[in-house]
């Protein structure tokens, strides 16, 4: 997550390798960056101030003329640039660089550097180590470009750019390298599921560079987004026509459950699945063989 100082916007650090001896140079420029824009970056190459006046050396000079001896010119200068800096502002000021440069340190580098109370001599002296080994940089550069791996949990998007970065870092040290070769060690990196695409490219007669490679990887990426929505859409239709015919069966059932209900009210099975008809008996009587209305015993009715 990025950080907002004073309507600025710093980089994260939090995706920073800590600094190993191998990977300086990377390491160097993004925490230089970031000190820039914090306005701190001075404490790098600047001594402490002293809070005594300093003391000029008298020269004699020519009181006609306008400039005075180089001698003079050096101290007024060095008199004008402690008198700008704060003695408690860089004191602070090197606390916040010396913080960030031992935090993003490995525990090795830690414990080596941790003694020194001097964010200039910290970086002075991982200047002198690290900062002129260009053959251990180079291997470092190159043994991220070639351990690079596309994968299938993160946007294609995103790992395209990360390539294109390690690219940039092989060639910003010194070594040529031509584009069909950056596009076909792309190729090899891959994920799984663009296999088949890989082989499709291999076929072709035409050897792409970097760029066209790229391009055609977001067309074909393009077309497979289009093709994963159709195919959802499809498979929600198909749901809703499977989930609508499974309403109209349960509501059948259902139908034909009641008139089944109401059909047997009259009839019930014997113990050998042989169906009859239930018996009428009269409630006035309790006498079978005929209903209530036709009993001669019902109240206001005469007998026959």
């Amino acid at each position: 997550m990025s950080i907002k100082t004073s309507n600025k916007i710093l980089p994260d650090l939090s995706k920073l390798e800590p600094l190993d001896g191998t990977n300086y140079r990377h390491w160097s420029q993004k925490l230089l960056i970031f000190f820039e824009q914090l306005e701190v970056d001075y404490v790098l190459t600047t001594d402490l101030p002293s809070s005594d006046p300093p003391t000029t050396t008298s020269t004699y000079s020519n009181p006609e003329s306008s400039t005075g001896s180089p001698t003079t010119v050096a101290v007024a200068d060095q008199v004008k640039k402690d008198q700008v800096i704060d003695p408690e502002k860089y004191a602070k000021d090197n606390k916040t660089v010396r913080g960030h440069l031992l935090n993003h340190m490995s525990e090795p580098m830690f414990d080596l550097f941790v003694v020194q109370k001097s964010a200039k001599d910290i970086w002075s002296t991982l200047e002198s180590r690290y900062g002129g080994d260009d053959a251990g940089r180079k291997k470092y550069v190159v043994g991220k470009w070639l351990q690079f791996q596309m994968t299938d949990d993160k946007p294609d998007v995103e790992q395209i750019h990360e390539y294109e970065n390690l690219v940039t870092n092989v060639l910003s040290e010194g070594m040529k390298m031509c584009e069909i070769l950056q596009a076909n060690v792309l190729l090899e990196k891959f994920p799984p599921y663009w296999n088949d695409y890989r082989n499709h490219l291999k076929h072709k007669k035409k050897d792409l560079k970097l760029q066209e490679l790229i391009s055609h990887m977001r067309t074909e990426e393009a077309n497979r987004l289009k093709d994963k929505l159709a195919s959802q859409n499809l498979n929600s239709d198909n749901a809703n026509l499977v989930k609508s015919s499974f309403v109209n069966r349960d509501r059948t059932k259902q139908e034909k459950g009641h008139k089944g209900k109401n059909s047997e009210k009259r009839q019930f099975k014997t113990t050998r699945g042989q169906i009859k008809k239930k018996k009428l008996v009269c409630y006035v009587c309790r006498k079978e063989g005929h209903k209530s209305y036709q009993c001669n015993q019902r109240k206001r009715r005469p007998s026959q």
